[in-house]
């Protein structure tokens, strides 16, 4: 049976524990964790994982190592999944990113908030609503550390159909988050989410000893043709 190379972009942000959460995987399947600081990495891999961490660090030290282009096309072929920071890094477009603007990988069809939640000290935890992974019935404890927010999914015919994979209920958001008339299914209670081959997630899943995550991206990302 062929090795499948993961690569975590190891740049900036968690990607030690992304590693660690990987090797815990039983699979059946050899995988092979590539930390990818350089070109020549990003082209042993069959799949990446963009870390959180800052998303415009990470876009800057991608640009000086020349990462930056091989990056995008990559993530045009090849499955990408972005925690945090990497999620922002995916999207279409980015609602208050620094001056200067924020370099984007783009290959997912949504708008996203850069610390839609607030400040570090306005980080928490939930439990998550799963949908498609393993054991869905038993919630997912989840980190948000200055999480960004999904405010809107492209509705262009275009794109690949986008499965949600998990929300947040409303009841379980901090008071001062949740707006007037906001609605279970508003995109903000969206925090992770699939297009293609690519995954999503606002909130950190390498934080805890909790793979499911990890196990769905290689099962429904990387293996699935």
């Amino acid at each position: 049976m062929a090795q499948i190379a993961i690569g975590i972009l190891a740049l900036q942000g968690a990607f030690a524990e992304h590693k660690a959460s990987l090797h815990r995987l039983d699979l059946n399947r050899q995988l092979n964790v590539i930390l990818v600081r350089n070109p020549s990495e990003l082209s042993l891999c069959d799949a990446l994982i963009i870390p959180g961490g800052e998303s415009t660090t990470i876009a800057l030290l991608a640009r000086l190592a020349g990462l930056l282009e091989p990056l995008k096309e990559f993530s045009k072929t090849k499955p990408v999944w972005g925690t945090c920071a990497g999620a922002i890094l995916l999207s279409e477009s980015v609602v208050g990113a620094k001056k200067g603007g924020q370099e984007l990988l783009g290959g997912i069809s949504i708008k996203i908030a850069r610390n839609g939640w607030g400040s570090q000290v306005e980080s928490f935890e939930a439990s998550l609503e799963l949908n498609g992974l393993r054991d869905s019935t038993r919630p997912f404890q989840a980190f948000f550390i200055r999480a960004p927010v999904v405010l809107e999914l492209s509705s262009s015919s275009d794109n690949l159909p986008i499965t949600i994979v998990a929300r947040i209920p409303l009841g379980l958001l901090p008071p001062s988050l949740v707006e007037e008339n906001m609605s279970e299914d508003d995109p903000r209670t969206i925090v992770a989410l699939r297009q293609g081959r690519h995954l999503l997630t606002t909130f950190h899943p390498e934080l805890t000893e909790d793979d499911r995550f990890h196990e769905y991206f290689v099962r429904n990302c990387v293996l699935s043709v």
